[in-house]
């Protein structure tokens, strides 16, 4: 299974940077999970290729490129774009966000081939297909109702939280779980910043290292979504927890689990 976490910030050289805007994770350069980035950083091959959205919760890094990404390939979708939610994050997209005022209501449009969007609800903790993987949902605990992901090819298989703070449920499903390859979970903000973390329902490395004391398996751990101003700080308190197999996920690169 490949696995990656697309750009969403770029140097003055057009080059993309290890700073994270928005979150978009593609597997197989066939789904997406959450769609920050998922307009302006998909190859060619991915924008082809990618007809299934797979959503944490609604915040805005997290679904900005979405309405784009439809917009962009509104005439040439063939297999509707279907976006996999809660039924919540579902009716916070349609009030919010496809309600004409913001941007088209694509639910309601059709190109030459038919419909364009579709929503695919979920339940949580109950597994779903999406095209050749399994998902399951677990609650995680964030500002606003989110989840994170556990996902399996039936050969490897991997767990995201996504923005999270401390957790209870997500640790026990994850202990129980067989063949897991990798974990990826956010650390947003350093240490200095705890009060705002907690305030905002994000970790600090000094969390994080409480956190991974609840996990009882033995993977390589990798961060994510850390907060871009807060990128050195927190690469460099992440690396003095000296924890084994956990290290910063480069953004852009291709891994294989």
């Amino acid at each position: 299974m490949k696995f990656q976490l697309l750009p969403s910030t770029f140097d003055e050289n057009g080059r993309a940077s290890a700073r994270q805007h928005l979150a978009c994770f593609v597997v197989d350069d066939l789904i997406a999970f959450d769609a920050g980035s998922l307009a302006i950083s998909t190859t060619a091959k991915q924008k082809k290729q990618i007809r299934d959205v797979v959503l944490s919760h609604a915040h805005l890094d997290h679904i900005a490129g979405l309405p784009l990404y439809v917009d962009d390939l509104f005439a040439t979708i063939k297999r509707p774009i279907q976006i996999h939610a809660t039924a919540e994050v579902i009716e916070i997209l349609e009030r919010d966000i496809f309600n004409w005022s913001i941007y088209p209501r694509f639910s309601e449009l059709r190109n030459d081939y038919g419909v364009v969007l579709e929503y695919r609800p979920f339940e949580i903790e109950e597994d779903f297909a999406v095209k050749h993987l399994t998902v399951k949902a677990i609650n995680v605990n964030h500002k606003v109702p989110s989840v994170g992901f556990i996902v399996s090819d039936g050969k490897s298989c991997f767990a995201l939280t996504n923005d999270t703070s401390v957790m209870g449920r997500f640790w026990e499903v994850l202990n129980e779980t067989e063949n897991l390859s990798a974990i990826l979970v956010e650390c947003a903000f350093p240490n200095e910043l705890s009060d705002l973390a907690c305030a905002s329902h994000h970790l600090t490395p000094k969390v994080l290292e409480k956190e991974l004391d609840k996990f009882k398996q033995n993977c390589p751990i990798y961060v994510v979504n850390i907060k871009p101003m807060y990128i050195e700080q927190v690469t460099r308190q992440i690396m003095e927890l000296e924890i084994e197999n956990l290290c910063i996920l480069d953004v852009g690169r291709i891994y294989e689990f």
